[in-house]
């Protein structure tokens, strides 16, 4: 892929043409999934069209592993013109925020990539409610949503950041996790959504990861090599640490 300052976008294609490594999620499909359609959505279609993608790399490196160089993901949707935007970086990418409309409605979907105790995981985070009280109304509303629409929205970091599947396809394997934040506690928590290459097909499924792997991970105290980057690329993150210590773990609640 190369390091590249200038952005990128993914030539048009037809909705069923998926790169390798997102064709690999997209073969794991049942018919069951297939026939699943949400009530209202945030990001268009349930099904994912490569065609709708328009991915921007902003100084990243396609040959360098997340767990030695930052990797951060921002999507953004149009409802106007039904594209969705995919900014790949080392930082996320605020410029996609701006606007009155994209302040008023946050229904951007940010995500990194973590080393912790040497283990790689994807932490995707969303906004429920919070910072105005339109959004607070219909917070259940946005969080199934949200859910629905997640899948969706994994395939799409699988097709953008194709390469990187490519030459690292034990990624597929890592675990993800889902950040949702809100002003409310029902609403305002993390969710382990298991193997990434699950995830994007089945979406949220605690039949498929252990008592264990549901604890969210916790990096080091100190310095070590084993956790990266040392701080969280993610502005919002604080706010679920926050609420864990105080509440605990939404999943450990489930145990």
């Amino acid at each position: 892929m190369g390091s590249t300052a200038a952005a990128l976008m993914l030539p048009p294609s037809k909705p069923e043409q998926f790169s390798p490594a997102c064709r690999s999620f997209r073969r794991r499909i049942s018919s069951k999934n297939r026939s699943m359609v949400p009530v209202a959505r945030l990001f268009g279609p349930a099904i994912f069209e490569a065609s709708k993608l328009k991915v921007v790399f902003l100084g990243v490196d396609g040959e360098k592993h997340p767990g030695s160089l930052p990797r951060a993901y921002t999507l953004t949707h149009s409802d106007f013109t039904s594209i969705i935007t995919l900014a790949i970086s080392n930082t996320i990418n605020c410029a996609q925020f701006e606007g009155w409309y994209n302040r008023l409605q946050r229904d951007e979907v940010v995500a990194e990539w973590r080393k912790v105790k040497g283990k790689m995981s994807l932490h995707v985070h969303c906004h429920i409610s919070g910072g105005h009280f339109l959004l607070n109304l219909v917070a259940r509303l946005r969080y199934y949503i949200f859910s629905k629409e997640l899948p969706v929205v994994l395939k799409a970091f699988a097709h953008g950041d194709g390469n990187l599947f490519e030459n690292y396809p034990e990624l597929e394997k890592a675990m993800v996790w889902v950040y949702f934040h809100s002003n409310m506690a029902e609403f305002n928590k993390v969710e382990c959504w298991g193997e990434l290459r699950d995830a994007a097909v089945v979406g949220k499924d605690h039949g498929l990861v252990t008592e264990e792997e549901l604890r969210t991970p916790k990096s080091c105290e100190v310095d070590c090599e084993c956790c990266f980057p040392p701080n969280s690329l993610i502005p919002w993150s604080h706010e679920s640490e926050k609420f864990e210590q105080v509440h605990g773990s939404s999943e450990q609640q489930l145990l």
